[in-house]
């Protein structure tokens, strides 16, 4: 698919955590912020802010977002309780709504895990061509991490 836009979607094996700073990093979350298992249990140690996302009161398909040092820190809501299973539609959504802040803030690169599809169970290469619908237009570089 070409695209006039400066767009990219790049899949490297590698620590999530070790992506430049000044890339956004993301993953998903439940609306309760549980963060559990997986990842999120990292997400949860490394930056903090349970209580901040909580305030922000977002529901399935929205974002939730802390800003750390001179990077956002973007939480996708992708279903109401941690022991839910989220949809392509609420991933589409939060990609959606993190999309424009990503954009209002002129975030070049965001760094995510294969969102979606470790406990979630959602296939990797549906959620890669939601990710690259969503972004198309954008001139964002998307790096999904696998280990």
């Amino acid at each position: 698919m070409a695209t006039s836009s400066g767009f990219q979607f790049v899949e490297m094996k590698g620590d999530l955590f070790k992506c430049p700073e000044t890339d956004a990093i993301v993953h998903c979350v439940s609306q309760d912020m549980h963060m559990g298992k997986g990842i999120a249990v990292l997400f949860k140690k490394k930056f903090g802010g349970v209580e901040e996302l909580k305030s922000q009161g977002k529901k399935p398909g929205e974002t939730a977002v802390l800003k750390r040092e001179s990077r956002f820190v973007y939480y996708l809501v992708t279903k109401p309780k941690y022991f839910n299973k989220p949809t392509y539609d609420t991933l589409t959504s939060s990609l959606q709504d993190m999309k424009k802040h990503v954009v209002e803030n002129k975030v070049g690169s965001v760094s995510m895990p294969r969102i979606g599809c470790g406990l979630d169970g959602l296939q990797w290469h549906k959620v890669t061509n939601i990710v690259k619908d969503v972004f198309a237009d954008t001139d964002v570089k998307v790096t999904a991490y696998t280990i």
